[in-house]
């Protein structure tokens, strides 16, 4: 997987809609993780974290709404955006559904059009920098489309590990990163890298950081991680 790939997981029982879900996604730019069923999409969701989730209502043995209800009250797994699909279009189905905690409601059938719209609104929220959206903390900003950086008003120059850092660090200021968290969403899932990898490029980012002068704004988490601010 790129680490530049925001991820989605597409939970459908129906393998027709599952496909065209995956392909119109995977034209957009996004990884795309499959699951057929709530039990095979609980198991999955610990495994890729992904980025955001689309989940059909209807489904045999686990429904939906029960595995939003479960997601949702885990402290892991509580901030990642559900996009529910129903073919219920009650208004009391729909409130139930973001009730129970779903961060959108589509009702079926839908527009593919709108649908990823929907995805690409709540992937905003949670990883701005893949959507061209400009970062600021303090002094410093980041503009994703461009991919520069500056502080205080000087350019810095940034390699492009050091700006995917960056770039994770200033979706969430204050969140502590484990190392292993880092690897996974700067370096990709399917790279294999040392954990001490992660402590050289922090090195860098906080050369290039304070080349003008100014605090370090990384700050190292003892037997956890590292957080900007």
């Amino acid at each position: 997987m790129s680490a530049d790939q925001p991820s989605v997981l597409v939970v459908e029982d129906e393998m027709a809609q599952r496909e065209v879900l995956a392909y119109n996604l995977e034209a957009e730019g996004f990884q795309v993780t499959r699951a057929e069923n709530g039990e095979e999409a609980l198991l999955l969701v610990s495994e890729v974290m992904p980025d955001i989730i689309v989940l059909d209502w209807m489904m045999p043995n686990l429904s939906g709404i029960e595995v939003c209800r479960r997601l949702k009250s885990r402290p892991e797994t509580r901030s990642i955006p559900i996009i529910m699909l129903s073919a219920r279009t009650e208004e009391l189905d729909k409130v139930r559904g973001l009730e129970t905690g779903a961060d959108d409601y589509v009702v079926k059938p839908y527009s593919v059009v709108e649908l990823m719209a929907r995805v690409r609104t709540q992937l905003r929220r949670v990883r701005p920098s893949t959507v061209g959206v400009r970062l600021e903390f303090r002094d410093i900003v980041l503009d994703s489309e461009t991919h520069k950086v500056s502080r205080d008003g000087d350019p810095l120059k940034l390699g492009p590990t050091e700006f995917r850092l960056l770039s994770t660090f200033m979706e969430k200021p204050g969140r502590v990163w484990t190392r292993e968290q880092l690897l996974d969403r700067v370096w990709g899932r399917d790279i294999f890298v040392d954990t001490r990898t992660v402590d050289v490029h922090i090195g860098r980012l906080r050369k290039a950081l304070t080349q003008f002068g100014g605090d370090d704004p990384v700050r190292t988490v003892r037997g956890a991680g590292y957080a900007l601010g």
